[in-house]
């Protein structure tokens, strides 16, 4: 017979996989940091910065006030022309994201398809000569950005802006298309936030280079599935084949078999949790608390809010961003941030960092109608404490 969980059990399981369980460091080192990487596997990048980068955030959430050099070191290494094995690497993973280096040999399937991609390929059959340049100049003198790969390549080149909006030169698209090719890597990123590409050998260790696609050790497309939804089980704790599926963005016909493979193994176990209308896949490893007492302002793109239809079904908290959302149509605001106490999502607040003028900026709050009392001021508390890390004098609620 399947265990049966309520759900209030899977929402502590899933709290604690995602490292919410645990108390705040008083002093995070690199050792937190590392935990945290552990724990979630993935983390998500994106260039919005109406806050702080958004791979910043995930941290802050589970760590509190701490030093961000740190997150740029296990990124970047101890500095642009580093060549030490880093924590963290870039590839495309949930989206674009930073992940462990023993993942990206995991996502060699994804690499492969960037021949069959339509931009991708065309850049790569339209312009073999220019791909060709930028991946020899990468590789001799790498690590670089892409303006400066340009302006090796091909000065003075034409911008195409019909291509998504971006503005990118063909050298971008070919750079582009090498990345997703996994023929080059990003060694981090500066302080514009650019990447700098470089060859893999330059940041991935010898033994990850030798499970590179291509290479007679490579995984196959099996292993590869196994091993990410494995990675996937662990970060969730508890999760629908669709929750866990979504977590790397496998198609069906790959998580499927992978995650039948590890239920044979013994590693996840199928369990009912009451409520739930899908069967649910247990982290047999996964710490059950009987109680989780987290406080903590989460990023729009923290991974524990990524699958918003977990999130409304583990937490009764129904989540959308609206960024994209013209302004007069949104419900709760621009960027913001759902907050969690106790092991419930009992807020959200719309916020802004005024560098400039030294303050947080409140521009919406909302508390959920069965916020429990001390919620607001445990928000408010919370605030002051996200205004501090962020070098911020005060919060103001406009």
């Amino acid at each position: 017979m399947q265990a049966e969980l309520t759900n209030a059990q899977a929402r502590r399981i899933a709290l604690a996989a995602q490292g919410f369980a645990d108390p705040r460091p008083t002093n995070a080192t690199m050792r937190h940091v590392q935990r945290v990487i552990d724990r979630v596997q993935v983390v998500q990048i994106d260039s919005v910065n109406v806050v702080a980068r958004s791979h910043y955030l995930p941290f802050y959430s589970r760590l509190g006030a701490y030093d961000t050099a740190l997150l740029d070191r296990a990124r970047d290494g101890t500095g642009p022309r580093s060549r030490a094995p880093r924590r963290l690497v870039e590839s495309w993973a949930h989206v674009a994201s930073l992940i462990p280096p023993e993942t990206w040999p995991f996502l060699g399937f994804r690499m492969a398809g960037a021949a069959d991609d339509s931009w991708s390929h065309q850049v790569a059959r339209d312009h073999p000569g220019v791909l060709e340049r930028v991946r020899g100049v990468v590789r001799d003198q790498g690590p670089l950005t892409a303006r400066q790969v340009d302006a090796l390549v091909e000065p003075g080149d034409v911008r195409n802006r019909d291509q998504w909006g971006w503005n990118w030169s063909l050298v971008k698209h070919c750079l582009e298309h090498l990345f997703w090719a996994g023929e080059i890597v990003s060694s981090g990123r500066n302080s514009q936030f650019e990447r700098r590409y470089c060859d893999p050998a330059f940041v991935l260790p010898p033994e990850v280079l030798a499970r590179a696609p291509g290479q007679p050790h490579a995984p196959d497309v099996a292993e590869s599935g196994v091993a990410l939804m494995r990675r996937a089980v662990s970060a969730h704790g508890i999760g629908t084949a669709a929750d866990l599926r979504d977590y790397f963005r496998l198609r069906q016909s790959m998580a499927g078999p992978a995650l039948a493979e590890l239920v044979r193994l013994g590693e996840v176990e199928q369990v009912v949790v009451r409520g739930w209308d899908q069967p649910a896949y247990l982290d047999a490893a996964a710490r059950r608390p009987r109680a989780v007492a987290a406080r903590a302002l989460l990023s729009p793109f923290d991974s524990l809010v990524w699958e918003r239809s977990r999130t409304e079904r583990i937490f009764s908290f129904r989540y959308r961003i609206e960024i994209y959302v013209p302004e007069a149509q949104r419900v709760f605001g621009y960027y913001v941030l759902p907050f969690l106490w106790g092991e419930h999502l009992v807020g959200r607040v719309d916020v802004k960092a005024d560098r400039l003028a030294g303050r947080l900026l409140v521009r919406r709050l909302h508390l959920e109608p069965d916020a429990p009392a001390g919620a607001r001021e445990a928000l408010g508390e919370e605030l002051g404490q996200l205004a501090g890390w962020l070098g911020l004098d005060r919060v103001d609620f406009t």
